[in-house]
């Protein structure tokens, strides 16, 4: 697909800037699911401790990002999805998806957290990263695109994976757009795929008044379906628009099936809180609840050797939802 597009494409204009560069060609020339224009945008943003995040304390140390932006085929401001990898950086199924959305003449922008941190994974070393601070580039990403001039700010929806979708959920929640969100946009729906909720925190219920969507495998010993569902009981009780689609025989990043992967296996090394009970202490300290300690990767909680892969059926079912969910709420044609 990649080489019959190239050589379809006969002109192309590339084009450099101080925050973007740019290749733009023909649309009627491509494939619907190629973009019209990408854009790569150096993003400010910051490296801080799940406590600064918290405490909503910006003395972090300055890094920047980088976010691939595609314009869909189409004219005047488009929808867009932005997406945010999960602890191995962007992959190969966040690029499925991406073709999906672009397909459907909505734009895409993707969030690389870990380059321009001297990151390639943290699976091995969550403690890397601070667990919450893929929100704060998230951020920064909405003021990009809320003054973009082909992007309709009503239109944004935020979707992430494991460590992104960890950070998908939880930059719903109103007192960190307070905190963090100076864009003046908000997400007009969030879909996060089988992230960690193990987490408890403050005022975690008071969300945006926008629809919440997850996607999760029964089967998840990375990031359990269980402590999901108890954080869903909790924003229904609250009566918020959340549902959570549970898929059989689906481990994590079940959704690589969208590239036929079909197999599962362990993910050596890598850490996961499955057996964790968090919560936010004072100060914005985070608690291991179980030992009443501040939270650290080497609390006995922590193991190794969760299990990856993918569901081509599943995979279907949910790129399907996930799609009507999107033709619904930006009322495509």
């Amino acid at each position: 697909m990649q080489a019959d597009w190239r050589v379809a494409v006969t002109a192309a204009i590339f084009c450099t800037g101080v925050w973007l560069t740019c290749i733009e060609t023909n649309a009627q020339s491509i494939p619907k699911e190629m973009a019209a224009r990408v854009e790569i945008y150096a993003i400010p943003s910051l490296t801080i401790s799940d406590q600064q995040f918290l405490s909503g304390d910006a003395n972090g140390k300055p890094v920047t990002v980088a976010g691939e932006f595609r314009v869909a085929q189409g004219t005047g401001k488009l929808p867009v999805v932005v997406l945010m990898h999960g602890s191995s950086g962007v992959s190969s199924t966040i690029e499925a998806w991406v073709h999906q959305f672009n397909a459907m003449g909505i734009s895409t922008f993707v969030i690389d957290g870990f380059s321009g941190r001297g990151l390639t994974v943290v699976g091995p070393n969550q403690a890397l990263l601070g667990r919450l601070n893929l929100i704060v580039d998230i951020y920064r990403s909405l003021e990009i695109l809320a003054k973009h001039p082909r992007v309709d700010p009503d239109r944004i929806v935020l979707m992430g994976f494991s460590r992104g979708g960890q950070a998908a959920l939880y930059a719903s929640l109103d007192r960190f757009h307070k905190l963090w969100n100076k864009s003046g946009a908000t997400f007009a729906g969030y879909i996060p795929f089988y992230p960690d909720c193990s987490t408890t925190y403050a005022s975690d219920t008071e969300v945006a008044a926008a629809p919440i969507r997850i996607f999760h495998g029964t089967p998840d010993d990375y990031n359990p379906v269980a402590s999901c569902k108890a954080y869903l009981a909790r924003l229904q009780d609250a009566k918020r628009d959340v549902t959570l689609t549970e898929y059989p025989d689906s481990p994590h990043g079940f959704d690589s099936g969208l590239l036929g992967t079909n197999t599962t296996s362990v993910s050596s090394g890598a850490q996961t809180a499955r057996n964790c009970h968090l919560k936010e202490g004072e100060g914005g300290v985070l608690m291991n609840a179980d030992t009443q300690a501040p939270f650290s990767y080497k609390d006995a909680c922590i193991e190794l050797g969760p299990h990856v892969g993918g569901n081509p059926a599943t995979a279907m079912e949910a790129r399907k939802a996930v799609s009507e969910f999107l033709q619904a709420l930006f009322k495509l044609g």
